[in-house]
């Protein structure tokens, strides 16, 4: 592709081939179809170019921490995507895809970074799913960021397995109270849990943990089914454990480096 290192996409595929691998292997012990799981490709850090990489290869979901580089990335690639420009005197398509969320784009942004307040607005405008959602203040004023642009969000409760507020999220107990909230938020969707294995634990328990705690999502609605858990390191655990959706970042695309779009 145009823009691309010499050889950065062959590089790509044979990390996407390498994590399939391991989903595959995972999947087999733990007797599930590797057909039930997402994977998400975390391109913090990483250009444009490798998100167009990562889509010509077949992958449709991209995942991003920080609203600063997630939304002129998105605004890139939804350029870069677009179909050609209708010709004169047809009917002209409008919308884009950063703007639009409809089933038909070509890639579904995850933004699965801690959420301020004063990000949702933006964030509302290209992302289909946020992974981060911890407090009914964010519920709210999602909601009606995503109201104002015309788009639905589903929204996964992020669970803290620690209680350190430094990594976000709310404790267990709070966990239905926030599901609640998402549900009955208009422009939100109640997607189910995300977590992060907390650091030096034992990544199966915490996903166990999670598990049952999903279990508390779907008591408020059956649909919210999505389990965010596992990324590069913990990938196996959290697929014995129920996940649905893998952030994998650093088997994908390599060791992090300063962003450039």
């Amino acid at each position: 592709m145009n823009g691309d290192p010499p050889g950065r996409r062959a590089e790509l595929a044979a990390n996407l081939a390498a994590v399939r691998a391991r989903i595959a292997v995972a999947c087999a012990a733990a007797s599930r179809d590797p057909g039930e799981l997402t994977l998400i490709a975390v391109t913090k850090t990483y250009p444009a170019a490798d998100v167009l990489a990562l889509v010509d290869l077949g992958v449709r979901d991209i995942g991003e921490n920080r609203d600063q580089e997630a939304a002129p990335k998105a605004a890139l690639v939804a350029a870069a995507l677009a179909p050609p420009a209708a010709p004169s005197g047809s009917v002209a398509q409008t919308g884009s895809i950063a703007a639009t969320g409809s089933a038909n784009d070509p890639v579904t942004w995850h933004f699965i970074g801690q959420l301020q307040t004063n990000k949702a607005h933006s964030v509302a405008r290209y992302a289909h799913v946020v992974h981060s959602v911890d407090r009914v203040r964010l519920v709210r004023v999602l909601g009606g960021a995503a109201t104002a642009a015309g788009r639905e969000l589903t929204c996964l409760v992020q669970v803290s397995l620690d209680d350190d507020p430094a990594r976000g999220g709310v404790p267990g107990a709070g966990a239905g109270d926030v599901a609640a909230a998402i549900e009955a938020e208009p422009g939100l969707r109640l997607g189910g849990v995300m977590a992060v294995a907390p650091l030096g634990a034992d990544p199966a328990a915490a996903f166990a943990s999670l598990r049952e705690l999903s279990a508390t999502v779907r008591s408020i609605n059956a649909s919210a089914t999505i389990i965010s858990a596992g990324m590069s390191g913990d990938l196996g655990p959290a697929v014995a454990n129920g996940a649905t959706h893998l952030r994998i970042g650093t088997a994908l695309l390599g060791n992090r480096t300063p962003p450039f779009l």
